[in-house]
């Protein structure tokens, strides 16, 4: 527990050492030939489309296993069990959709 605290900790003193890098304006960091803050902004809607679809797929083989087991334990409630998993994948695959749209409106 004490090697992962540690491991923690660096990392966080990594992370925050290197913030000033990116703090620098636009002019600045293309006269000293480091990147674009657009480029950045790119790299890191990406990352975190990367993210938020991953976890919504995670979340959307979760109910739907979860409703195989239910209609398997009790075949008599499948439609009951099938309009509340498309209910939830709806508003599971919603939280993608919204990520995508707000990165169209961040980057362009």
């Amino acid at each position: 527990m004490r090697n992962k605290i540690i491991y923690l900790l660096t990392g966080l003193a990594g992370i925050l050492a290197a913030a000033p890098a990116f703090a620098q304006t636009a002019g600045s960091a293309a006269a000293s030939g480091g990147a674009s803050g657009a480029g950045l902004a790119a790299i890191g809607a990406g990352i975190g489309m990367g993210i938020a679809s991953g976890l919504c797929g995670i979340g959307q083989g979760r109910a739907a296993g979860s409703a195989c087991e239910g209609v398997a334990r009790n075949p008599g409630a499948r439609p009951s069990i099938f309009l509340f998993l498309i209910l939830g994948l709806i508003f599971t695959e919603s939280l993608a959709l919204y990520t995508l749209a707000i990165i169209f409106i961040k980057i362009h």
